[in-house]
This record gives structure tokens, sequence and C-alpha cells, in this order.
């Protein structure tokens, strides 16, 4: 099973950026699609943006089309989100995610917050 470790999130003003790193254990990385999903509190978790296996196509939730990047480096087994102009309803917990035909495998989930 893989295991996935988030960090880079944190404190940061609207406006700002952050980059999430997503570190993934096993000799499998590659195999697999990557995806990052959000929950804010109160409110359902929702898809983000996710990477095919090779990195040829992505895909953004439309609240974050344009500002967010997802990109991903087998080589390092790790999966990133570069967040830009980052808005106040950004602020949630952040998961990677992994798996095959559904996301199987989470990561504990990093802190983002927004201020305003």
């Amino acid at each position: 099973q893989v295991q996935l470790v988030e960090s880079g999130g944190g404190l940061v003003q609207a406006g700002g950026s952050l980059r999430l790193s997503c570190a993934a254990s096993g000799r499998t990385f590659s195999s697999y699609r990557m995806g990052w999903f959000r929950q804010a509190p109160g409110k359902e978790r929702e898809f983000v943006a996710s990477i095919t296996q090779s990195g040829a196509r992505t895909s953004y939730a439309d609240s974050v089309k344009g500002r967010f990047s997802i990109s991903r480096d087998n080589a390092k087994n790790t999966v990133y989100l570069q967040m830009n102009i980052l808005k106040p309803e950004d602020t949630a917990v952040y998961y990677c995610a992994t798996g095959g035909s559904s996301y199987t495998n989470w990561g504990q989930g990093i802190q983002v917050t927004v201020s305003s």
C-alpha cells in the first residue's frame, strides 16, 4: 500500500502563493494517477486537481483553474500543487490521493489558511 505524506501548508495572505508537496512511498508511484482534494470546515471533501501517470494530462476544478497547477516528479515519488492568487475561500485541509479506477490511498491532510 502506498503511503502519502503532504507538506508545505500554512498561513498566507490573500493573493499569496503556496506550494504543497506529497511524497509517496513505494516503487510503483509512476503507475498511478495522483490527485489533490480539499475539505473546508462544514463542507464535503472536493476535488481540486489530478494528473496522469506520466504527467501528460491534468485536470482542475473550475474554482482553481488558472490559479493552481499540479505537477509530478516520478523520480522523486512526489506530486506538487502550486497555488497562486490564493483566496480566503481556498482555506481548507488539503489531501493528496492515489489509486486506480478510484482514489484508495489518502494522505493525512495538511492545513492551508488564507487570511483576508
